[in-house]
């Protein structure tokens, strides 16, 4: 079978957003693909190619068609009765409906009869004839453009508006220059886009192309074609790979085993900046390698776009890589520009340093009565006061009293850094400043190491506080934050989550789990209200679920089932280190030959004692069984209970619902052999103590219930 020819469409822009180009670039291509599959165009095995510089998009996809293939439609006209009369004549209304649809009443015997639902319908036969390629590209390319996941949209007048009365401008990402459509080497003119028509020629790089117009002879030689001639790399991916590969050969060339700092997002932004990468190896003054390294990388990737290097050890050299977008034979002018540039930027660093180290960290305390953290929880200076008294609260509860000195001078040191002129020109660096004037002032590294871990984890995946005074002030940070949130009403709504709570809802979990910290969620939340005095309401039930939830969808994202995590949380154990074990001792019952019978029965057993006329204490009189099969379930009980029992007091949560199997036999017997709604409300009653006390040996560990499939 001949395959059909290729199709290239791009357009040429001015300089594109570096951090929206990517998705920009993909999403562009999608969507010109799925609207030329969706019009029979492009098919299954037609392969997409998506081009994305800063100054184009493009896409180039395989074997389409110049026609889609005419379909077979059948379109349902009327019921029978409606388009009908009595002697079969087409009624006033069929022939209308038909001649919209470019038919007489010659079509009316062709009509076919169809059930309808109770009725019987009329339905027409035709054929409609298939998209013509340009045709189905113009939609196709509208489509792509009204679909582009823009940031921001600009309005911009039309280099050329004669051929267009009656329109001055026209809305788009950035001002377009040129549209490129070829369907093999054949152009398809009749396209236009954002006021262009197309053609075959674009442009390429400013100032190194060979040729400008660049003439694409046909839709394969594109990506070439702008190679060679352009001195353009079209593809993103490439472009970025290019970039890697020549800073690892740069930081070999270095020598001394040096490497430049891994950071996907800033080598995606650099590869949305340069059309023809050069990576050249600059430097700076070894003297600002006095500032602390985290200020110096930060000030170079985020203003300049460059790459540090470090060392062996991870330290910062005082060189850097930069990616240029030309490539003169003599790069010492491109090379010596950069260095000139970077140097007043680490001078602000130094500058900024050296001044905020003139002041102590406590000096600075005050200063946080000024700054609103929000207008109905005060300032940051009232709520450094709540987080001291949350954290001395959480060091009691944990029996780490004799933390208190450290724990209250990190809490009320905590934030101080935001009010020095490092953070207040880099906020990223909060916490991490605050560990390096804390050392400077002399302060116990334990202190300091809190001050900069007490908003960790920062992110998924981020590590925990280093130790247990880190851990006592990030756990009450978090609690402040989302208690006080909480409290005043502001709870996150969809994919709004402005103060981060559902991050530091599962940073509370992390630490509560991977610490293995001896705290009951309940009580720990509603012991960080008197904090807050009558500022807040009591939300902490609301709270409590709210983290419920995130601990649920972690673990599920963990591979633990719905059922599994359901069967746990449903009883919202308080000592969230146990829930992993607790997970893993039902996964492991469920294995057992016994577990399915057990689960329906506990599922049987719940749904008897909510029916019961009141509720049902898990007593028993022995003296008032009466048959054999609920004799034999008590003698069991008394047997297997207190030995699971006694496991789930040591925390052997596997052993202790694998003893609990042993109940299969007599259970099924119980309920084969014995009424419980006796008509005797001694014997009901004793009938229903017996199994509440089955129900409750059965779900100390999980809500065995749960395991049955629905």
């Amino acid at each position: 079978m001949t395959s059909s020819p290729n199709l290239l469409v791009e357009l040429f822009v001015e300089e594109l957003p570096p951090k929206a180009l990517k998705k920009l670039g993909e999403a562009f291509a999608q969507v010109l693909l799925a609207q030329l599959r969706a019009q029979g165009l492009a098919g299954d095995a037609s392969q997409l190619t998506a081009y994305a510089s800063p100054r184009r998009l493009a896409a180039h996809i395989t074997d389409v068609l110049p026609r889609a293939a005419d379909k077979q439609v059948s379109q349902k006209l009327m019921p029978v009765t409606v388009g009908l009369t009595a002697d079969g004549q087409a009624t006033p209304a069929l022939l209308k409906k038909l001649a919209a649809l470019g038919a007489d009443a010659a079509a009316v015997p062709q009509l076919k009869r169809a059930p309808d639902g109770k009725a019987e319908a009329l339905f027409y036969d035709s054929t409609v004839a298939g998209a013509t390629l340009a045709e189905g590209l113009q939609k196709a390319l509208t489509e792509a453009i009204a679909k582009l996941p823009i940031p921001k949209v600009m309005t911009y007048q039309l280099e050329n508006n004669c051929e267009l009365p009656g329109w001055s401008s026209v809305q788009f990402v950035r001002p377009a220059h040129g549209l490129v459509a070829l369907h093999g080497s054949q152009v398809l003119e009749s396209i236009e886009a954002l006021g262009l028509k197309a053609g075959n020629t674009t442009h390429g790089h400013r100032f190194e192309a060979l040729a400008d117009p660049v003439l694409i002879a046909n839709a394969d030689s594109y990506a070439q074609t702008l190679a060679e001639q352009g001195a353009v790399i079209a593809s993103f991916d490439e472009r970025k790979a290019t970039i890697a590969r020549q800073l690892k050969e740069a930081a070999e060339r270095v020598g001394g085993g040096v490497r430049a700092i891994e950071d996907e997002a800033l080598l995606d932004e650099v590869t949305a900046l340069v059309e023809r990468p050069n990576v050249l190896v600059c430097q700076f003054e070894k003297e600002f390698l006095d500032v602390p390294q985290e200020c110096l990388i930060l000030t170079m990737k985020a203003n300049q776009k460059y790459f540090p290097l470090l060392d062996a050890a991870g330290k910062l050299t005082h060189q850097f890589l930069v990616v240029s977008n030309i490539t003169p034979a003599d790069a010492s002018a491109v090379i010596g520009g950069n260095e000139r540039v970077v140097r007043p930027r680490l001078a602000d660093a130094k500058f900024f340093f050296d001044q905020d180290r003139k002041k102590t960290l406590e000096s600075r305390a005050s200063l946080l009565a000024k700054v609103v953290y929000h207008n109905k929880l005060g300032t940051q200076g009232e709520r450094v006061q709540r987080v001291r008294a949350i954290a001395k609260s959480i060091a009691q509860q944990l029996g780490a009293t004799a933390l208190g000195k450290q724990v209250d001078q990190a809490a009320l040191l905590a934030k101080t850094d935001l009010v020095t002129d490092m953070v207040g020109e880099f906020p990223e660096l909060q916490g991490t400043m605050g560990r390096y004037y804390a050392l400077n002032d002399k302060l116990d590294v334990a202190v300091a190491d809190a001050i900069e871990d007490h908003y960790k984890p920062r992110f998924a995946g981020d590590e925990l506080p280093r130790g247990e005074v880190g851990v006592i002030v990030a756990l009450a940070d978090k609690l402040e934050t989302l208690v006080g949130m909480f409290g005043i009403g502001n709870l996150p709504t969809g994919d709004r989550d402005p103060f981060a709570l559902r991050r530091h809802a599962l940073g509370v979990i992390r630490m509560l789990v991977e610490k293995d910290l001896p705290l009951d969620l309940d009580t720990l939340l509603v012991s960080t209200l008197p904090a807050f005095g009558d500022k807040i309401e009591d939300a902490t039930p609301a709270l409590s679920d709210f983290i419920y939830d995130r601990l649920a969808g972690s673990l599920r994202e963990q591979g633990f089932s719905a059922q599994e995590v359901d069967a746990v949380l449903a009883h919202r154990p308080q000592r969230l280190a146990d829930v992993q074990k607790r997970l893993e001792a039902v996964r492991a019952f469920a294995a057992l030959p016994e577990a399915p019978a057990l689960a329906a029965a506990n599922k049987r057993v719940g749904n008897i004692l909510k029916k019961a006329d009141a509720p049902v204490s898990p007593n028993v009189s022995e003296a008032v069984l009466q048959e054999q099969a609920e004799k034999d379930l008590y003698a069991a009980l008394q047997t297997v209970a207190p030995k699971a029992n006694a496991q789930f007091a040591a925390g052997d949560y596997t052993a202790s619902l694998q003893t609990l199997a042993a109940l299969r036999t007599p259970v099924d017997a119980f309920f084969e052999h014995v009424m419980v709604n006796a008509e005797d409300p001694a014997l009901k009653a004793n009938r229903l103590g017996l199994l509440a006390t089955l129900h409750d040996a059965m779900n100390r560990v999980a809500d065995l219930s749960r395991l049955v499939a629905a």
